[in-house]
């Protein structure tokens, strides 16, 4: 079940460059809605570091801030790349390449956990290249 919501998952990453193909007028948006869901998706994995590192109580200062790396990460990109959609979905391919290899390094995460991130990541990051390609 996991597997399979996290390949659902990747739909919106392959939505964007699928539209910029098909629609070129709509490669713009298309772009920034893919950069969206990258970011969404740093979010999303910094929630899961958080929710790994909690499970045995409170955790400490250094576990808390690197939790929230991933999601301030995406923002930052957001923000700081923005009008630069090459650069920024390279940048954010990037970031979730980092997050992919700070959860392989994972102690608490379970032995399943690092295959399907490899996994998800790969689709992931070969759609934002792709986007990246073809974003005007």
């Amino acid at each position: 079940m996991v597997l399979a919501y996290g390949l659902a998952g990747l739909i919106p990453f392959w939505a964007g460059p699928a539209v910029m193909l098909a629609l070129p007028p709509w490669a713009p948006a298309a772009a920034v809605a893919q950069a969206a869901y990258a970011a969404l998706i740093l979010s999303f994995l910094g929630g899961a570091r958080w929710g790994m590192a909690v499970k045995d109580g409170p955790p400490d200062a250094v576990t808390v801030g690197l939790a929230m790396t991933p999601t301030l990460a995406g923002l930052a990109l957001l923000l700081f790349l923005h009008g630069t959609p090459n650069l920024q979905l390279i940048a954010l391919a990037a970031a979730l390449t980092l997050a992919w290899m700070w959860d392989l390094r994972a102690a608490d995460a379970p032995g399943w956990f690092a295959r399907l991130r490899g996994l998800l990541t790969l689709g992931a990051v070969a759609s934002l290249c792709l986007g990246s390609a073809l974003a005007r």
